[in-house]
């Protein structure tokens, strides 16, 4: 019993531990990538200007005006779009007991794609602001439902046929969004350059709705953190245990579709981040979800701003434009798949 006591009492140090050495590692990005631009910031003056605007209202400096309007949002809706994509991935894994899958895989990153393209042609500017937001949820949650159903036999949903019908579906919408990229017309380099997703530069209204969804979400889904735990068992020993096997399916799909939307909403479909971060991440902390959710969430947050931050950085140097930085995350995900689908191999021969 005592050794047990304190078998708990180390990994919850221990988790601790991960988790503030994460946050600091994770504010220090923020500072460092914020200086990144053609106007010269020191981290140092950063932090002064921060700690003025929290504290006296700001200064009214020129420096503060870059800082807090162009660089600052950019950056923190970063961190979101990391938190929600890792998030969604990391429950998606525990879900399907399968480290390749992730919100892309099963249809949902594509049906908030389509939904959010279709904002932009059809209802520009029906909702304000909120349009593109709902839309991508939207389609999200049909492409969702739509997988749930052709995947459930008799009430269950196997997973490999989810994950089947998750790929057809995508490959469906995939064809859906070239369909409405060759009616785009004008728009067409617009929609092609979010679709490889572009963080650009968001005001702090669109950092405020995608910070309220994707916190809000993490949270929700952070609740089922034991349930996936007991789920990694067997579905079998789950029910035997009280889990509501399909109901916990349901929810997490739901969670996953609306917190993959947030991310998608103003940024486009960016990539391999759900895929490649928590298996990292898992490597790194154990497949005990509790406290692999919050580590997956800050580790994506670093590695996207980072991303980002390269995107910023070649931009400055080749004038070529700012790249997508859907692109700078393919350039990690794919050899990072590639490894996976080895492994994968291996363990079967």
């Amino acid at each position: 019993m005592k050794a047990g006591i304190s078998t708990y009492f180390s990994k919850f140090i221990q988790w601790k531990l991960v988790i503030i050495y994460l946050t600091l590692f994770l504010a220090v990005t923020v500072v460092l990538t914020t200086a990144i631009g053609p106007a010269s910031i020191s981290p140092r003056e950063i932090v002064i200007l921060i700690w003025y605007k929290l504290h006296l209202g700001g200064t009214g400096s020129t420096n503060e005006m870059i800082i807090f309007n162009v660089r600052l949002p950019r950056v923190i809706m970063g961190v979101l779009v990391g938190i929600a994509l890792s998030t969604a991935g990391t429950a998606m894994q525990g879900l399907f007991k399968n480290p390749m899958a992730d919100p892309y895989i099963i249809g949902i990153a594509s049906g908030a794609g389509t939904g959010a393209v279709v904002s932009m042609l059809v209802l520009p500017g029906f909702f304000s602001i909120y349009t593109t937001p709902f839309m991508a949820f939207l389609g999200a949650m049909l492409a969702t439902f739509t997988v749930y159903n052709i995947a459930r036999v008799g009430g269950k949903i196997p997973v490999d046929t989810l994950l089947l019908t998750g790929i057809a579906v995508s490959l469906f919408l995939g064809a859906v969004l070239s369909f409405m990229m060759y009616l785009a017309g004008h728009e067409l380099g617009y929609i092609y350059s979010w679709l490889m997703g572009r963080i650009g530069s968001p005001n702090w209204q669109k950092v405020e709705i995608t910070a309220l969804s994707t916190i809000s979400c993490f949270f929700l889904i952070y609740m089922y953190a034991k349930d996936l735990n007991i789920m990694l068992l067997g579905e079998e020993s789950a029910q035997t245990l009280g889990i509501d096997v399909e109901r916990v399916k349901r929810i997490l799909l739901i969670l996953s579709a609306f917190i993959t939307a947030a991310a998608v909403s103003f940024t486009g479909t960016i990539g391999f981040v759900g895929l490649i971060i928590p298996h990292i991440t898992r490597l790194i902390v154990g497949p005990d979800h509790r406290i692999l959710f919050p580590a997956a969430a800050l580790v994506g947050g670093i590695f996207m701003v980072w991303a980002d931050a390269v995107v910023r950085i070649l931009e400055a140097v080749t004038a070529l434009g700012e790249m997508p930085v859907g692109i700078i995350t393919a350039f990690f995900g794919v050899p990072f798949f590639i490894y996976l689908l080895r492994s994968r191999k291996r363990m079967m021969l």
